[in-house]
């Protein structure tokens, strides 16, 4: 037990602090490049700092004994991302790069189709994994939402908020907590929200255009959780149709998603 106290964090500090150094560069690098202020920098650096302990803590809990290369390409997504809540961040005080947080935004995106592939291929699929991007995913989506509130109006902010309103829900109706069967429909509806998203708020659609695609995307996502709700509630008493109830498979349809929580590391 001293053994293990001792070096279960070794495997993997190197890649959660060489990960937080990272994102600081990124900060800096966008003040230099883009003008990014004092706002965008304290928060993007605020991100750093609790993605880097909340891993740790999460890595430990887990003993995972190495990083894993799939958890390494989901780092470099979760610094994109902190570089999109900076710039989101700074948006508040003044006009944003769009073209710069579209890009950050859409090679997240894109990543989030790559750490499945490596931890399938390289056998290091892990529930902690899993877990990782999707809540990678899911801050991305809430991120974007705000950004595209501003033009939009605040009701665009459900989309970002409706899986945090499923997992708080889950606390008090356990149910909500089974494991759901593959569904690609939900995993395209999931992708869906990250391309509208982005697209709208990139600004080169009309507004009455954007706005529609928007909403036509959060009354697919509404159909994709109340579907799946409606499917736990009939199996709630099933615990061979709904397994997983421990709370370690809680879903929820965000960017990407679609995977249960023990395919991907």
């Amino acid at each position: 037990m001293a053994v293990q106290e001792r070096y279960d964090t070794r495997p993997f500090a190197p890649d959660t602090t060489a990960g937080m150094g990272v994102q600081l560069l990124v900060l800096e690098v966008l003040c230099r490049a883009v003008g990014m202020g004092t706002t965008g920098w304290l928060t993007g650096s605020a991100f750093a700092v609790v993605t880097w302990v909340v891993l740790t803590l999460a890595l430990r809990r887990s003993w995972t004994g190495a990083f894993g290369p799939a958890n390494r390409v989901t780092l470099a997504r979760t610094i994109l991302v902190g570089g999109v809540t900076a710039l989101v961040a700074d948006s508040f005080e003044r006009r944003p790069p769009v073209a710069v947080l579209v890009a950050l935004a859409t090679v997240a995106l894109i990543l989030d189709a790559v750490d499945g592939q490596v931890a399938r291929r390289t056998g290091t699929a892990t529930a902690l994994g899993a877990r990782f991007d999707m809540e990678v995913d899911a801050f991305l989506i809430l991120v974007l939402c705000v950004h595209v509130a501003v033009p939009l109006g605040a009701w665009v902010l459900v989309i970002g908020l409706m899986r945090y309103a499923f997992v708080a829900a889950s606390w008090v109706l356990p149910w909500l907590r089974g494991a759901l069967p593959h569904s690609m429909a939900r995993k395209t509806v999931a992708a869906l929200q990250g391309i509208v998203l982005v697209v709208a708020g990139a600004g080169i659609l009309p507004r009455a255009s954007a706005a529609a695609a928007v909403a036509v995307a959060l009354a697919l996502l509404a159909w994709s959780f109340g579907r799946d709700i409606a499917w736990l509630w009939r199996v709630r008493a099933r615990p061979d149709e709904g397994a997983g109830r421990d709370g370690a498979a809680v879903r929820a349809p965000v960017a990407g998603e679609g995977r249960g929580l023990s395919v991907r590391s």
